[in-house]
This record gives C-alpha cells, sequence and structure tokens, in this order.
C-alpha cells in the first residue's frame, strides 16, 4: 500500500533525525576514545632542509631563506600567544618547547649564507633554548662571513650570558680587530677579562643588542633587559632609603609619600629621576607601581607581578 506524502515525510524525518543522532553518539564516542598526543605534535618537522634545496632552487634561494626567517619569527611569536596564561622567563624558553627554531634559522642561513638577521636573532633567542645550538648558528655565521666584526658580537654576547666570560673575551678581542670594528668590541674584551658580572656591563651589552637589533623580537627583548637594568639600580638606592628611615622612625613607611624626601636626596645613574603615579606611588621603569613590603619589620620594595613589564628573572 502507498504511504500519503504526510507519512512519506513523517518517515523521512525520523531517519534524518536518527542519523543526526547516530554521528552525534558516534562523534563523542570518539571523542573520548581520541588518544593524548605529545605538545610536539603541532610542530610539524620541516619536510626540506636548506642543504638539501641548495643549487635546486633556480636561483630562488634568497626568496626561500626569507620564508624560513618569516616563519622562525611567527613560530616564536605564535608560541608566547598560546602560552599568554603563563609566565615565561626571558632566561629560559624550553617551556615553549621552541624545537623547530634552530632548524628554521639554520636552513634560512644555510640558503642565504649572508643573512645576518638570522644570526643575530639566533644569538637573542636561542640561549635561552639551548646554548649549544645558539653557539653553532653564531659560529656558522663566523665562518660564512669571517669580515663581519657584529657576528663576533653575536658570540661573544653568548659566552657571556652562559658566563664563559674568557671564551667571551676572545671573542670580542678577535672581533676588534676586524677593520672597521665599532670601540664597543675592544671594550667588552677589557671588561670580559674584569667586571664581566657588573650592571655596567650588562646594560652597555644590551645597549648594543638594542642598536643592533634587526627584527622587533630581539629589540623588544634588549629594551626589557635594559628595563632590567634601571630596576636593579633603583631597588638598591630605594632599599637604602628604606633602611634610612627605619633607622629614623623604629617602623617602615606606611607609604611611598613617606620615603619621598629621601630618595629626592639620592642620585640614580645617567641622570636618571625616581617617578611616581597621580596617586603619589613610586612607580618602576616600565611605570607600574612598586609595591612597598613590611615584613615583620623588615622594608623593602618589590615589583608587582600582575602590572610590571620588568623581566622578573
Amino acid at each position: 500500500m502507498r504511504l500519503s506524502r504526510s507519512s512519506e515525510f513523517l518517515a523521512l524525518a525520523a531517519i534524518l533525525v536518527a542519523g543526526f543522532l547516530s554521528v552525534y553518539a558516534l562523534s563523542d564516542r570518539l571523542a573520548e576514545s581520541k588518544p593524548v598526543l605529545p605538545e610536539t605534535y603541532e610542530d610539524e618537522d620541516l619536510s626540506l632542509q636548506g642543504e638539501k634545496l641548495k643549487g635546486f632552487a633556480f636561483g630562488f634561494e634568497g626568496l626561500i631563506a626569507d620564508w624560513y626567517w618569516m616563519r622562525s619569527l611567527q613560530y616564536i611569536g605564535d608560541k608566547f600567544i598560546k602560552a599568554s596564561d603563563q609566565t615565561i622567563s626571558l632566561d629560559d624558553l624550553k617551556p615553549l618547547n621552541p624545537r623547530l627554531l634552530y632548524p628554521l634559522l639554520d636552513n634560512a642561513s644555510t640558503l642565504d649564507p649572508q643573512f645576518m638577521a638570522v644570526y643575530a636573532y639566533g644569538a637573542t633567542v636561542l640561549p635561552a633554548i639551548d646554548a649549544e645550538e645558539a653557539i653553532a648558528i653564531a659560529k656558522k655565521g663566523i665562518e660564512n662571513n669571517p669580515d663581519e666584526w657584529r657576528l663576533y658580537h653575536y658570540l661573544g654576547f653568548i659566552y657571556w650570558r652562559l658566563e664563559r666570560y674568557e671564551e667571551a673575551a676572545d671573542t670580542y678581542e678577535r672581533g676588534s680587530k676586524i677593520e672597521g670594528a665599532a670601540p664597543f668590541m675592544t671594550l667588552m674584551a677589557a671588561r670580559m677579562r674584569g667586571d664581566a658580572g657588573s650592571l655596567d656591563t650588562a646594560r652597555a651589552i644590551y645597549r648594543q643588542v638594542y642598536e643592533e637589533a634587526r627584527d622587533s623580537q630581539s629589540k623588544e627583548n634588549a629594551r626589557l633587559r635594559l628595563l632590567q637594568m634601571d630596576f636593579f639600580e633603583e631597588r638598591e638606592i630605594i632599599r637604602q632609603a628604606l633602611t634610612e628611615y627605619r633607622q629614623a622612625n623604629g617602623r617602615c613607611p606606611a607609604r611611598w609619600r613617606d620615603v619621598t624626601p629621601l630618595l629626592a636626596s639620592k642620585s640614580l645613574p645617567d641622570g636618571r629621576e625616581f617617578r611616581a603615579d597621580p596617586e603619589g606611588n613610586l612607580v618602576d621603569p616600565s611605570d607600574a607601581a612598586y609595591l612597598l613590603v613590611d615584613t615583620e619589620g623588615r622594608c623593602d620594595v618589590s615589583l608587582d607581578r600582575e602590572k610590571t613589564n620588568i623581566p622578573l628573572k
């Protein structure tokens, strides 16, 4: 017996509903049984190596090198975005698991051995990921460009960060002998054998890194480090003022305004001055208010971790 149109419609609707319910149930089942993938799964390994591409790119090696270079910048940028809810130290980027950064930079420098920005970026970022890879990319740059003094600065900078001061001194000294080398190289060669661990040395190095940076990430990292140097100098003087206040009053100050007269009588390097927000709170070099700490009568100053841009490590 032939079904009426209304019966056909209801039957079809029932089939469709049953189909949707089956798909929904199946998708839930698949989601529950989905295997847990390692964090590295999203980092697809490079399918081609620069060494194998070189000579077969029909003159487009430079263009391909640019592509690897841009991908390396985006790669680290994406890692930071995905880890925005974490506190990442500039000295240790391993929690980001950026295992493809070195292969990307290595490919770019193989295809274009004179690509200076690649070596500069590697020297700035790779030490916080893998020290030996950082040294390798800098040495590769020197091998390909032996008359470029900046590459010796990059390698010396890496050794300095690793506290391998004698190797840093030798590297800066070799670079200082290259024609056209900046006087900074001779200065650093001497400092590496003297006060390599001083704030003055750190400031001079990061200022040079900032001026030489050829990408925004390296420049921003150096800028934050320079702010950190300012903070270290401010903290020392603030602590002196807090000690003087406690000795004179027998207690810690209740607010920053209480120690403003003491701070006004002290000098910061390079003619800098302490600064305050409209409420009179002392602010750090990144313009976030300092925290006044009173721990059982011990007066101290601290950074506001929620608001400051100063590297905490």
